[in-house]
């Protein structure tokens, strides 16, 4: 099997569900259940777009080993040509669900390249990685990860929790495998995952005491002992008054491992505290690339629907608006800089794997957290008391109001519907749940802001040039001094 089609995800979904709760109900079927179903017909939707006669030529590529169709998000950069072919593939997605779909399933197959392009660092399960994401490649896997512990006590490490295994730990070791106990966040799309990728996700390092929950593996979010306990779904039925939310919340939910059974080779780190400590320095190398052009998609939609809703009104000829709304512009155009520079700047590895530079999508990782609750905040400040003062629902247009409707929602120079259908998406971004969780997740998705502004562009930046200067200039002042010294 190579690169599938959305029919084929949902009928592996149907056939070997997540155990997911939401609220006391147990998910039976995530492909009908009407708070569900709708983020995973999403997905099997871009999983339809590989197939697109005008998009295949950048969405798939054939295996030069197989001769099979496989998925670029697959696609092992031996050139900044094809890295750059990743980014078609990316960006293709992206849109598709125009930035709201964080974990589509090119993020994952994203981390695991980075790991599969310095396998070496794991040690004696380098086959391990090697081998689980050509598994995933030819079957097409849709993954979710978990890496957080449980907010319990956040001041403690995980051998000093209430409960031994409070946090996700190895309960014992057989001939086979490993049983592991203890939960993990978040899962997000978890409901509608095929499998779950695991490892630690700290600011604390790991001690040798924290020994046991060092560990890193995938299993199937089917496996016996495995459950999703789910947030609120904030998936609404109407399309037209809630055009985001009905078809794009990615459902969160923390992981519970009840002694659930992991065969060796899909182990791949195991109690190595130093390990845990070190991963991180590969799991960004190409979910930077994925990242930074979703954010761009997603903001570039914020922008546009900015625009409109002004220009319905005619508040677009304010120049403090026109101001805000180029702040998000800039934005916009700060992260195709990056796109462009970590192309461009990609250098080959040992094994001929080309790896975007890191600099500039690390700047907008550290950047974008602050910049899409701003552009929230933008459109909260720019459109004002009219994100709130729409009708409840499109059924009113059909109701004994409807005049009322017309005459007092419409527009400039546009019709009331009109009007309405743009101010309800932006009410979803700007007020509703569902924006509430994306400011969210923006925030964090890649970890605390602090930690990680002060270790990726602080502690581990290359501070070589910027020394250089300071150096430079000592060194001016020291030899102009000595002439003038001489000259006297």
């Amino acid at each position: 099997m190579a690169a599938i089609k959305g029919k084929d995800y949902l009928s592996r979904l149907k056939n070997t569900p997540p155990e997911t709760w939401l609220g006391d109900e147990k998910i039976i079927d995530p492909t009908s259940h009407p708070l569900v179903a709708s983020p995973a017909k999403s997905i099997a939707k871009l999983y339809d777009l590989q197939w697109d006669d005008d998009k295949k030529d950048y969405m798939l590529y054939t295996d030069p080993i197989t001769g099979e169709l496989e998925g670029t998000q697959f696609l092992v950069p031996r050139s900044k040509e094809e890295l750059k072919k990743r980014g078609q593939m990316h960006l293709e997605w992206a849109k598709a669900s125009y930035g709201f779909m964080g974990r589509s399933t090119d993020f994952m197959s994203a981390q695991l390249l980075g790991w599969y392009s310095n396998a070496e660092f794991f040690g004696k399960f380098a086959d391990n990685v090697r081998e689980y994401f050509r598994y995933v490649q030819k079957n097409d896997l849709f993954l979710t990860h978990v890496l957080i512990n449980p907010q319990v006590d956040r001041s403690q490490p995980p051998s000093k929790q209430p409960d031994e295994f409070t946090y996700l730990g190895v309960v014992k070791e057989t001939e086979d495998g490993i049983i592991v106990r203890g939960a993990k966040m978040m899962a997000t799309a978890g409901p509608y995952a095929d499998e779950v990728l695991v490892f630690p996700f700290a600011n604390q390092k790991m001690d040798i005491e924290d020994y046991k929950y060092a560990i890193s593996f995938a299993v199937p979010m089917s496996a016996p002992g495995l459950r999703c306990i789910a947030r609120e779904s904030y998936v609404k039925e109407s399309q037209m008054d809630y055009p985001l939310a009905s078809q794009f919340d990615e459902l969160d939910g923390i992981l519970v491992f009840d002694d659930v059974f992991v065969p060796w080779n899909r182990v791949f780190i195991y109690q190595e505290p130093e390990k845990v400590n070190q991963v991180l320095n590969y799991t960004s190398l190409f979910t930077g690339h994925q990242s930074t052009i979703r954010l761009m998609t997603k903001l570039q939609f914020v922008a546009g629907l900015a625009m409109k809703a002004t220009e319905v009104i005619n508040t677009n000829v304010f120049p403090q608006v026109q101001d805000l709304m180029g702040e998000i512009t800039t934005y916009i155009e700060l992260c195709r800089a990056a796109i462009t520079a970590a192309e461009e700047g990609a250098k080959p590895n040992e094994q001929g794997i080309y790896i975007p530079d890191f600099r500039p999508l690390s700047a907008i990782r550290n950047s974008g957290n602050r910049w899409y609750p701003r552009s929230r905040e933008i459109l909260q400040i720019i459109l004002a008391g009219g994100l709130m003062y729409q009708p409840a629902s499109f059924s009113v247009f059909d109701s004994p109001i409807k005049e009322d409707i017309e005459k007092y929602f419409r527009g400039a120079d546009i019709s009331a519907k009109e009007k309405i259908q743009i101010y309800k998406i932006a009410n979803e971004l700007a007020v509703s749940s569902f924006g509430s969780r994306h400011e969210l997740y923006e925030r964090y998705y890649a970890g605390d802001p602090l930690f990680l502004r002060i270790n990726s562009q602080y502690k581990k930046y290359d501070k070589t040039e910027c020394y250089s200067l300071v150096d430079q200039l000592i060194n001016q002042i020291s030899t102009d001094t000595k002439v003038l010294a001489n000259k006297s």
